[in-house]
């Protein structure tokens, strides 16, 4: 016999299966490869067909989505809601009324029983002409009006009613029973059911009520589902509104946190989820508001020991006698000042200045008064309500720097604000030579200058733009730029007021 000769990726051993391991998923690759390319080119060459087959789905999952609330409690209540009443639905549909079929047919053949067994008295003792003992016994024994009409022709065959149960029923039961001509009429509003039969030369004429013969089904199925699911809908408000105000608590939490007002009464609550969430934000913010107290005091002593400095060399230049050269360094004592309040301010943030109610017309009208008194030619407008809660002192700080900049650079500056729809935007525009578009979120980086120097403030240390985009973003907005219709540049503060 011939021994076979080993596969090249045989394992042996636990140490083999290692070493082989690496060579074995080669194989395995290269195995696949053309396999996983030819199903690339397969799906490349397919993919207009699904995208147009797609197509529908995609709509229709565009507009379901465009239809459906936004909220987190209306979307819990469509969660809970919605399998349950379907869940209903399909049980009330297959078992309840696989139920009333049944107890219908049984109606209808005990109905039709009771009309066989006086078609079969008429037709055992006909000598009464006008079977006047039958029809009492049929009226107060069996419940059902007959009356036997003489060389009368069954009326023709209406049209089967489709989502009819008593009509297949009862011409089901008919056939099988009595297997004669016959005509019913179970389509009417009335509570009565007709049957004829045909008997030779005359016609049995049968009218029976139709709770005798159908089991009606549609009042108790809608006040089945109408009820459970009223009872549903409340138990689920009423536990989800619990559910959902300490997530709402969180937002509203960390929304006013995000704009720089005081929270004092926001405290964890809810599922454990939402109170780990809480609680962490809690811890957040009294990490940020650590770090900002001792950047705040490690920038008052910076500050104060600075500025002390700066005083011993004021006293020593007035001391010396006053010539060019000690002008010169006066000068750049100021411009030193200038810049260490810039760079301080900037670090600083005010953060320590509380949210007010100001009145922003007489804020924005103050600002353009004091540019208007060093010349520069500069209109305000306000619309909307003027009362807005913001910090005064920061945000006047963040409006003068967009408007000194405008006017530094624009020999007409315009600026309109506008107070609506829960937001306060106010827009600066000027007519001088613009930013262009790549550069005009650069220039609100610290110390960032372009070639005309748009970022300059009054202290020469390009943190004008950069201080009135943390002021705006400190408030829960922003600062954005864009082109004016003056032909230059606007800027544009929206905070939500």
């Amino acid at each position: 016999m011939t021994e076979r000769p080993p596969h090249p990726f045989h394992r042996v051993g636990r140490i083999g299966s290692w070493l082989d391991w690496p060579m074995v998923a080669s194989a395995r690759r290269l195995t696949r490869a053309p396999v996983m390319n030819a199903m690339r080119r397969w799906l490349r060459r397919a993919e207009p067909v699904l995208s147009v087959l797609l197509a529908p789905y995609r709509f229709l999952g565009q507009r379901l989505g465009a239809a459906m609330p936004k909220g987190l409690y209306a979307r819990a209540l469509i969660i809970i809601i919605a399998p349950i009443v379907i869940l209903q639905s399909v049980v009330a549909f297959v078992f309840m009324e696989r139920h009333w079929q049944t107890v219908t047919r049984r109606l209808s053949a005990a109905t039709v029983r009771d009309i066989a067994a006086i078609v079969d008295l008429i037709e055992t003792y006909p000598a009464d002409p006008t079977y006047g003992e039958i029809i009492r016994i049929a009226q107060d024994r069996l419940g059902l009006i007959i009356s036997v009409v003489p060389g009368e022709p069954l009326p023709p065959a209406a049209p089967k009613p489709f989502f009819s149960l008593l009509d297949s029923a009862l011409s089901d039961e008919i056939s099988q029973q009595i297997g004669k001509p016959f005509w019913i009429d179970t389509v009417g509003k009335s509570n009565l059911v007709e049957v004829r039969i045909q008997l030779g030369d005359k016609v049995l004429r049968v009218l029976a009520r139709r709770s005798q013969t159908y089991a009606s089904n549609s009042e108790i199925f809608i006040f089945w589902m109408v009820g459970t699911s009223a009872v549903l809908l409340i138990i689920a408000i009423v536990f989800l509104r619990n559910q959902i105000r300490p997530i709402q608590q969180l937002a509203d939490a960390a929304e006013s946190f995000g704009k720089g007002r005081t929270i004092e009464e926001f405290k964890p609550r809810g599922a454990r989820e939402v109170r780990r969430a809480g609680a962490a934000f809690i811890e957040m913010k009294d990490r940020i508001n650590r770090q900002i107290e001792q950047r705040t005091t490690m920038l008052a002593g910076v500050s104060h020991d600075l500025r002390t400095v700066l005083t011993r060399f004021r006293l020593q230049l007035a001391l010396l006698r006053q010539n060019e050269d000690v002008r010169a360094m006066r000068r750049d004592v100021d411009d030193m000042q200038r810049m260490l309040e810039g760079y301080l301010a900037f670090a600083r943030g005010d953060v320590d200045e509380p949210t007010l109610p100001t009145d922003v017309a007489a804020l924005i009208e103050d600002v353009v008064s004091g540019s208007r008194r060093v010349g520069h030619v500069i209109s305000g407008r306000f619309e909307g309500d003027p009362i807005v809660d913001l910090r005064p002192s920061e945000f006047k700080r963040c409006l003068g720097n967009l408007i000194a900049n405008a006017c530094r650079h624009g020999s007409t500056v315009e600026v309109t604000a506008v107070h609506a729809d829960g937001w306060l935007s106010v827009a600066v525009d000027d007519d001088g030579p613009g930013i262009p578009p790549a550069e005009r979120e650069m220039v609100f980086r610290p110390f960032y200058r372009l070639d005309e120097a748009r970022n300059l403030d009054e202290s020469g240390t390009g943190l004008g733009l950069s201080i009135a985009r943390d002021i705006a973003r400190a408030h829960g907005g922003d600062v954005e730029l864009g082109t004016a219709p003056l032909g230059g540049l606007r800027a544009t503060i929206r905070i939500p007021a």
